[in-house]
């Protein structure tokens, strides 16, 4: 297949969108949105051309930093990097990746909150391209349909595999889950450590970031508090 010939400024953002420089945001944690900032040509290209086109420009950056890729070790590591990023950390860009969701009649009449917690995770910082681990925690109250639990976690991971901001994480995440279950009820907690902050910069391998989202009866004072009892045990 004959690659796509794309300019490099085709590919460049429109920073005069953004309210502030570069050089204002430095290492500021800054989100600009509860979407993820996508371009409108973003799927343009096919996987295998995007992989391409990254290999290369991962190779000249390795070659820059002086590494030699004539090296049995490294020789692999720009296609294994670029079909990393494509088809693994960063999948959850893709809609087409969106887990698909069946929804099940609430039968048993089960009206009380569900609770999945402890769902592990694994992210980028969008702003320095370093991990995000950590976990999620998720609760619903029905409104007469269910979702499976293997569900609940693939939702978080296709937020998860994006280049990432935990607010917005926390967000997606909820804003999803009211969407398909047809519900305001659902409550999101994340607890995640960023190496962005553990290991650079300021190098605090002991912070740890939290972030929640509760809607409708979870903006209650008891119904958030049992959430937060149960998460906590």
């Amino acid at each position: 297949m004959k690659q796509k010939e794309i300019s490099l400024n085709s590919l460049l953002i429109d920073t005069d969108r953004f309210l502030l420089t570069d050089e204002e945001i430095g290492d500021n944690h800054v989100a600009t949105s509860i979407e993820t900032p996508m371009r409108e040509d973003a799927f343009d290209l096919s996987d295998s051309e995007k992989i391409a086109i990254i290999e290369s420009h991962f190779r000249e950056i390795m070659l820059t930093l002086g590494l030699d890729l004539t090296d049995d070790s490294l020789r692999g590591t720009p296609k294994r990097v670029a079909k990393m990023y494509i088809e693994e950390i960063f999948s959850g860009l893709n809609p087409a990746n969106e887990p698909k969701v069946a929804l099940f009649e609430n039968k048993y009449q089960y009206n009380e909150m569900l609770i999945e917690k402890n769902i592990s995770f694994y992210s980028n910082c969008e702003h320095h391209f370093v991990p995000i681990m950590g976990k999620t925690h998720i609760a619903y109250i029905s409104s007469g349909k269910v979702i499976g639990l293997s569900k609940l976690n693939r939702i978080v991971q296709f937020y998860a595999k994006r280049p990432q901001v935990q607010e917005r994480l926390t967000m997606q995440i909820a804003k999803h889950l009211q969407r398909v279950l047809k519900t305001d009820h659902v409550a999101v907690f994340i607890d995640a450590k960023h190496l962005c902050v553990s290991s650079r910069g300021v190098k605090d391998e002991a912070t740890s970031t939290i972030t929640s989202y509760y809607g409708g009866k979870f903006q209650e004072d008891n119904t958030r508090r049992e959430f937060l009892q149960s998460i906590q045990a």
